[in-house]
């Protein structure tokens, strides 16, 4: 469990470094606008690949173990510290740091992904 937990913490280090990534992509297509789109869009779809795997790993792996061994004390304190977590991904406003680039990536991103123009 050990080398999972030790992967997750890297991908944890590595999200922010992918959110200005994607920004930057986005930033790209908005400026020089359809010869950018192909590379915004893979760039889109390796973040959500990323994010998904990520995810899996800690509701296939990581979750179960924890049911099985953390006891209720446990579990509070869990609780605390994901209630003080404002990750806007989940469910939470972002801050206000974080807001202006979360709106235009919602908005420039093509649906079913964000709010932008689906794709053909």
């Amino acid at each position: 469990m050990a080398a999972i937990l030790d992967k997750l913490d890297r991908d944890h280090a590595r999200g922010e470094k992918a959110i200005r990534d994607l920004e930057h992509d986005l930033l790209a297509f908005e400026v020089l606008g359809e010869p950018r789109r192909a590379a915004f869009e893979q760039a889109v779809e390796r973040y959500i690949d990323f994010y998904l795997s990520h995810m899996r790993i800690e509701e296939e792996q990581v979750l179960p173990l924890a049911m099985k061994h953390l006891n209720a004390d446990d579990w509070k304190e869990l609780d605390e510290a994901f209630l003080a977590n404002r990750d806007p991904l989940t469910g939470h406003e972002p801050t206000d740091l974080y807001r202006p680039l979360f709106s235009k990536i919602v908005q420039s991103a093509p649906a079913p992904i964000g709010l932008g123009p689906a794709l053909n």
